[in-house]
């Protein structure tokens, strides 16, 4: 292969093809440009290209269309890139071991649907992992995914959880047949279980061979010990991974050791420590986040029993960033009409494994009616709901 290009001349001659394949062009003669030209490039590189792109005005639906395009393109060189030997106790090495359980899972459960002899057993041990396997998509939602972005790798993710919503989507058409357990093979049942397995294997391999590769040039050794407490805390689906063995953050430690104050936090209508409203907001039965003026989430309290996800990871992450694209237009239409005083909250409710999730929206504004900023409150009401008639005894 030639390299006949520094790094920009690569840059520009790759977002060319891309266009050209955009427009029609063969991919075997891109390919053929490609060696010709280019040669080899790193992932994050590549991810790099498609930050650019969309800068240039190209919609995120056509890079994600094209994605399988421009992988084609550049298959050998990137599969150069996967990383060997490392830890099983590392975060991206946790992800790609479940990757490798959940193809093989969607592989049997193709198989098992093809043949028309459906095992119940074996069927219903294989839709659990499928069900539990969505925390894999939580964690790189909550934990990954925020740290590539703010190493500047905005797109990729944002790509990525396009996919997860689509296989969200695919997986409940799958649940909704197996919940009634009949067991039988029909040709609904086998067509979605061959495109769940298309949609993983293609989805994984991007994440194998781009995405993760990247997050491992770009992610410092200090936040990847973040990144495995944060996966520790969300959980885990399929196998339980090894004990991480990551040295103290000593970042994180030093920065709690500056920010402890022993001191009062006065208020008009009285005081508190700082460990006491702190324990105050996690004790309240409702998750609360905090977005300030500028978009970025601030803060979240840690209740008993969270509902959604949240992870230290998101401090300082854009609030769009926070939600998957299809919401976005709907997160900036509440922001923008509370900072423009035209609406005073903005409510949503949604049935969550039979539980009522009650999602809550209220501007955040000063004495003088400056608005700071937004906060998310969410409640499951389930019992709230259901509550009849009047309770004015205490339980024995």
């Amino acid at each position: 292969m030639s390299d006949i290009f520094g790094i920009e001349g690569k840059k520009e001659k790759i977002k060319e093809l891309i266009k050209k394949l955009h427009q029609g062009y063969p991919l075997e003669e891109a390919k053929k440009e490609f060696s010709k030209y280019i040669g080899d490039i790193n992932p994050d590189q590549l991810a790099k290209i498609e930050e650019e792109l969309i800068r240039d005005g190209m919609p995120v639906d056509e890079v994600h269309k094209l994605c399988d395009a421009h992988i084609a393109l550049m298959k050998e060189s990137l599969e150069k890139s996967k990383p060997k030997n490392l830890d099983n106790s590392h975060p991206i090495q946790i992800l790609y071991n479940e990757h490798d359980r959940l193809i093989d899972f969607s592989e049997k459960l193709k198989e098992m649907i093809n043949s028309g002899n459906i095992a119940p057993e074996k069927f219903d041990h294989i839709i659990e992992h499928l069900k539990e396997s969505e925390k894999h998509y939580i964690r790189e939602e909550n934990a990954l995914f925020p740290f590539l972005e703010k190493h500047g790798i905005t797109q990729p993710p944002a790509i990525m959880w396009m996919e997860h919503d689509n296989i969200r989507a695919l997986k409940k058409q799958i649940y909704s047949i197996a919940d009634k357990k009949e067991y039988i093979a029909t040709e609904e049942l086998k067509n979605l279980t061959k495109q769940l397995h298309e949609l993983l294997s293609s989805h994984f391999y991007k994440e194998n061979n781009i995405l993760f590769p990247t997050a491992l040039r770009v992610i410092t050794d200090n936040e990847w010990v973040t990144i495995r407490k944060d996966f520790d805390k969300i959980g885990y689906c399929c196998f339980t991974p090894e004990p991480g063995e990551f040295k103290i953050d000593i970042e994180e430690a030093v920065v709690a050791k500056s920010s402890g104050d022993e001191g009062w936090i006065q208020l008009d209508t009285g005081k508190f420590k700082k460990e006491e409203i702190e324990a105050i907001l996690n004790s309240l039965p409702i998750d609360i986040t905090f977005v300030d003026a500028n978009d970025e989430v601030r803060y979240f309290n840690q209740s008993k029993e969270r509902i959604f996800a949240r992870t230290k990871a998101v401090i300082g992450r854009k609030v769009q960033q926070c939600h998957p694209q299809k919401s976005i237009h709907i997160v900036n239409k509440i922001i923008e009409d509370f900072k423009n005083n035209r609406r005073e909250s903005a409510d949503f409710w949604i049935n969550m494994n039979d539980r009522l999730i009650y999602i809550r929206y209220f501007p955040v504004r000063d004495k003088n009616g400056r608005y700071l900023g937004v906060i998310e409150v969410t409640q499951d009401v389930t019992k709230i709901k259901n509550l009849k008639g009047e309770k004015r005894l205490l339980d024995d």
